[in-house]
């Protein structure tokens, strides 16, 4: 069997967030994948019917960008069109990775590393570094929020690589963030290799990303050897821009 394109691991990067009819849940605007002069575009489910069609008409006559890094012209054809009330539409660019069958080995680190499949998990439940909602910090130890992977510090949560959002049946995603008192020590990217080596049985592919203007991020993707597949770009909102994690019960009780 062909290995995937990397416009088809693109896809498959964002299956989890498509409907039945290929258009992103709960989402006006579009996002455009580029990679080597080749590009495809999804429209969010929320856009309406006749201005769906005007946006693929747009897309498909205008060129890809000649640089993976560049901008699509087709952004500012989509978003003329996409303008409501003359209110700008946010713009983020992202550049993303498939974990490779190996990693790069990465020198051990002083930190205690924790995973979600610890037995114990008593004294992680005080250890919220601030940035989570205290119920959402319950789910995420209760498991609810897909693994996870923590570098311990004393008794500081230093870094943590966790599953941002729902998997697809083929593929998953991590997140990584760093307490800022710990940046440059490795932590990072090896939480985010035990990720990896946690939940590699159960996908077949396994992604990153990071944005455009985070260097530290890409920093953690070339240490590992990820293989770079390509750049999104997202012109647009959520319906409800999600303030918690999508799979907290807090969503379910706004």
């Amino acid at each position: 069997m062909p290995l995937p394109s990397e416009l088809e691991l693109l896809r498959l990067q964002y299956e989890a967030t498509f409907d039945e009819r290929g258009r992103i849940r709960d989402f006006f605007g579009i996002k455009i994948a580029s990679h080597d002069g080749r590009q495809t575009m999804w429209i969010g489910a929320d856009v309406p019917e006749a201005l769906a069609r005007e946006l693929a008409t747009a897309f498909d006559r205008c060129p890809a960008a000649t640089r993976t890094e560049e901008a699509p012209p087709a952004l500012d054809a989509c978003r003329s069109l996409l303008a409501t009330d003359g209110a700008a539409l946010p713009l983020a660019g992202n550049m993303n990775y498939v974990v490779p069958d190996e990693l790069i080995a990465l020198p051990r680190i002083e930190a205690r590393i924790v995973r979600s499949d610890a037995r114990d998990m008593a004294s992680l439940r005080s250890a919220n570094p601030g940035n989570w909602l205290p119920l959402e910090w319950d789910d995420l130890l209760d498991g609810r929020l897909g693994p996870w992977v923590m570098a311990i510090d004393g008794e500081r949560v230093a870094s943590l690589c966790h599953t941002p959002g729902a998997p697809s049946a083929r593929a998953s995603e991590c997140g990584v963030w760093t307490h800022p008192d710990f940046r440059g020590r490795g932590y990072a990217a090896t939480v985010t290799a035990e990720w990896i080596a946690l939940v590699r049985p159960s996908f077949e592919y396994l992604f990153y990303s990071t944005r455009m203007d985070n260097r530290s991020s890409q920093q953690v993707a070339r240490r590992l050897g990820l293989r770079p597949i390509g750049w999104t770009w997202r012109l647009g909102h959520a319906a409800n821009e999600p303030d918690v994690h999508p799979l907290s019960a807090l969503r379910s009780s706004k």
